[in-house]
């Protein structure tokens, strides 16, 4: 009986053994599974991060090529807005318009009317407009003398800052010789790049088309027919240069390009215009020399006398009402210094004794 009960707790162990066995063979079954699944989800995160990082790779590579080349292309607008430069008479898209400040002049000239816009052939320059003074300078080629530099040098270098910022410096180049124009703007290129940069300087041309086809015809033999269309050609720059200069600034300032400033000249033109007590003027001369070429002072003349002048007065009165509107600042503020004439063979050694 007892070997029974032995026989029986014996197949009873061996049951439990057996199953324990099974259990532990089928947990470790179902373990090597999650094992496997567990290393194949590594695999595959593994494989994603991968991909990612190939991808982040990529994207780093094309946010690099993209930044180069923006960066090229910024150099290359940079470089392009210091070269010779926008044609503006070409660019503009036909919805594009322009100031219509040069239409008047085609009440006066017919060569202009069947034009379709008026404006400077060539601007190196930020177009700089709402300052306070606008400065001109219209140069034309004196064969192997320039005085262009050192009136700009001295012009630009003795303004402040602040009196830069509420300027523009305008340099009409009226002069059919491309390489004058050239000259021109690589000299101001290299020795006033930052004035360029700024806005502070402009460079323009006048288009040929502007001049009436009696400029373009071979000239007279005699002297006083090439003076006379040096005369217009004359007056034609310097009206295209201050109808372009009228709607940047309130205040305009005409120079030659051969003359020297003195020092501090740019604040004593801003102080006495300021503080300048006649309401009515029209024209201060800070030179007793005037535009030293002819006509252009004849015909401000001409201008006072329309304007102030009535029929059958007396001429003193009409003198005293001209100084009411033409003031002469002393002592002068520029200095001429040229000696060969922009007319072809002639020489000024005008000076101006109040400087």
């Amino acid at each position: 009986m007892r070997t029974k009960h032995v026989n029986v707790l014996i197949a009873l162990a061996a049951f439990v053994l057996f199953s324990f066995s099974c259990f532990c063979i089928s947990r470790m079954t179902q373990i090597s599974n999650q094992l496997i699944n567990c290393r194949n989800h590594i695999l595959e995160f593994k494989e994603k991060i991968l991909h990612l990082k190939n991808k982040t790779e990529r994207n780093r590579q094309e946010l690099i090529d993209a930044l180069s080349k923006v960066k090229y292309e910024m150099t290359q607008r940079k470089n392009m807005s210091l070269n010779l430069v926008e044609k503006k008479i070409n660019t503009l898209g036909k919805n594009e318009t322009v100031s219509n400040t040069f239409e008047v002049l085609k009440f006066f000239f017919p060569h202009l009317r069947k034009v379709g816009r008026i404006y400077p052939d060539v601007i190196i320059g930020k177009e700089k407009t709402g300052v306070s003074f606008a400065l001109g300078i219209s140069t034309v080629s004196r064969g192997n003398q320039s005085y262009l530099k050192q009136t700009l040098n001295s012009v630009v270098s003795r303004m402040t800052l602040s009196e830069e910022k509420d300027s523009v410096v305008i340099v009409s180049v009226a002069d059919r010789n491309e390489d004058y124009l050239k000259s021109v703007v690589d000299m101001i290129k290299k020795r006033f790049k930052r004035q360029l940069k700024s806005g502070s300087l402009e460079v323009i041309s006048i288009p040929a088309f502007f001049y009436p086809n009696m400029l373009h015809v071979k000239k007279s033999a005699e002297d006083s027919g090439k003076l006379a269309s040096w005369h217009i050609k004359q007056v034609l720059d310097f009206c295209f240069l201050m109808l372009y200069a009228q709607p940047k600034a309130m205040y305009y300032l005409q120079l030659e390009d051969d003359i020297i400033a003195k020092k501090m000249y740019f604040t004593k033109i801003t102080d006495f215009v300021h503080n300048i007590t006649s309401k009515n003027w029209f024209y201060i001369e800070f030179s007793i020399l005037g535009f030293i070429d002819k006509p252009i002072d004849l015909l401000l003349g001409d201008i006072f006398q329309v304007k102030m002048c009535n029929p059958g007065e007396t001429p003193e009165k009409c003198a005293e009402r001209n100084k009411q509107i033409r003031i002469r600042y002393k002592p002068s503020l520029f200095q001429h210094v040229g000696i060969q004439s922009s007319f072809p063979g002639r020489e000024q050694y005008s000076k101006d004794i109040y400087y």
